[in-house]
């Protein structure tokens, strides 16, 4: 029997052990996705318990931060709100976490906490909860007192060469401003995440357009090509700022080509609060959209996709707590033709920008993977493509299963690897996870004798799937 989560944790083969040991486990991070804050990077926070960094809990703007990865396992276990999201005393929260973690058999959260304890706080004892206070007590004082352990420590211990946080459009961007004047020993750049100017038919979307406006020295926006060059010079600003990429999050991809003037029709009724079709919406969507990522091919900057996700699908727990606090859903989303569709529209003009596609249903990875095929170019190698496993496929079998679709119909060897997606600063032990599991796929492959023993093509590619590939795609 193996030992728990030794130093060959998820290697079951020489040839892995060798690969991530002597190429892989040593590589920077480039973590090309994240949520973490600019401002809690920049003031160096330090949190008082593992139950501020692991769980959150409400901030003064009433909205909630934390990892709401470990609040779905909580709330699997029958954890009370409060002691999820609520007022609860920090110990009583985690100690319901210790209490569902161990119950969490076969969830990536087991390994990814397990993880973060041993390499942050050097605890290889499984949590449980006849444990919990001593785990508690350990952490809490390394936390106060440990020089790693502040927010930078903790990305400089985890050996970060680049940070691309998430950053709205009309974000000043101050903080960054401020890290970028510092010798921090990695870099920290924003992305451009427009979704709230395309999301015509959300809630506030009217606000929205109002705020951008004033971010671009304007009273108003009175037509979508207006929306598109107030987003173009926001990006501007965005791409003074170090910005590699940009982010959007939709629920399908949608590509529906209709004239400017139905584009401002649209526009023009959901500013005056009338209702519009999907027919209406998709209109105005596509061409903000395809401006977008002209002016990102233009810049230079990487096109990043994530859909097939139903978000909020619990209506009370919505309007309780809001976004983003794991009530979402994977979704089915039948868009493959209009992912094809908006990527040739684009290549007509030599105008498509460097992409990465993600799909929140596993069943998308061929359709992805074939259509990016065919939209490739000497631009860069990989110019199109697959993005790693993401949200609830960040599992070793959705990791696995990507990385076989991209082997079987693409070129694995120019993937630029994983992300973390995370609002937490212990995420990046995610990297390691998943550096094992690719040395461990491509270790079979080998041991299997499907593809040869030879060390310097193995070399290149474990080591550009773990660092080479960001780094040359994103330009770092």
């Amino acid at each position: 029997m193996k030992a728990f989560m030794d130093a060959d944790f998820m290697l079951y083969n020489e040839t892995a052990k060798h690969l991530f040991h002597d190429y892989a486990e040593s590589l920077p991070i480039i973590d090309y996705h994240c949520h973490i804050s600019p401002q809690e990077i920049y003031e160096d926070r330090r949190y008082n318990n593992i139950a501020e960094i692991w769980l959150g809990g409400k901030q003064s703007n009433g909205g909630y931060f934390g990892d709401h990865y470990k609040w779905r396992v909580m709330r699997s276990n029958g954890v009370s709100e409060d002691k999820v999201t609520g007022d609860a005393e920090p110990f009583e929260k985690f100690l319901e976490f210790a209490k569902a973690l161990e119950m969490a058999i076969g969830n990536p959260m087991y390994h990814w906490s397990h993880l973060e304890l041993k390499k942050y706080f050097g605890i290889n004892e499984p949590l449980t909860e006849e444990n919990a206070k001593e785990i508690w007590d350990k952490t809490s004082e390394m936390l106060k007192n440990d020089p790693d352990l502040s927010v930078r420590g903790i990305i400089r211990k985890s050996n970060v060469a680049f940070i691309g946080t998430t950053d709205d459009p009309i974000d000043t961007l101050e903080w960054h401003e401020k890290l970028a004047k510092e010798d921090l020993g990695f870099q920290v750049c924003p992305s451009y995440r427009p979704d709230k100017a395309i999301n015509i038919t959300k809630d506030g979307f009217a606000d929205y357009i109002k705020k951008l406006a004033k971010s671009v020295g304007k009273e108003s926006l009175n037509s979508a090509q207006e929306v598109c060059d107030a987003l173009n010079e926001r990006l501007d600003f965005f791409k003074a700022h170090g910005c590699k990429a940009s982010d959007h999050g939709i629920d399908y991809v949608m590509f529906r080509k209709g004239s400017d003037a139905e584009a401002d029709a649209a526009f023009k009724k959901v500013m005056n609060g009338e209702s519009i079709t999907t027919e209406e919406a998709e209109i105005y969507q596509t061409k903000v959209l395809t401006s977008l990522a002209r002016k990102y091919h233009k810049e230079n900057v990487v096109m990043e996709i994530h859909y097939s996700c139903t978000r909020n699908v619990n209506e009370k727990m919505f309007r309780l707590q809001g976004p983003d606090t794991g009530y979402d859903m994977i979704a089915k989303s039948n868009c493959y033709d209009q992912l094809a569709e908006l990527f040739s529209e684009l290549n007509k003009t030599d105008e498509l920008p460097k992409t990465i596609v993600f799909s929140l249903d596993h069943n998308d990875f061929n359709q992805i993977t074939t259509c990016l095929g065919t939209f490739q170019s000497d631009e860069v190698p990989g110019k199109m493509q697959l993005g790693a496993a993401w949200w609830f496929l960040d599992s070793r079998d959705g990791m696995e299963e990507q990385m076989r679709s991209l082997g079987n119909l693409g070129l694995l060897g120019n993937f630029v690897g994983m992300l973390t997606d995370s609002r937490s600063f212990l995420s990046y032990t995610r990297h390691d996870y998943f550096r094992r599991i690719a040395c461990n796929l491509i270790g079979k492959w080998v041991e299997d004798g499907e593809y040869p023993n030879n060390e310097k093509s193995l070399k290149k590619i474990v080591e550009g799937i773990s660092y080479n590939n960001a780094k040359r795609y994103f330009g770092i």
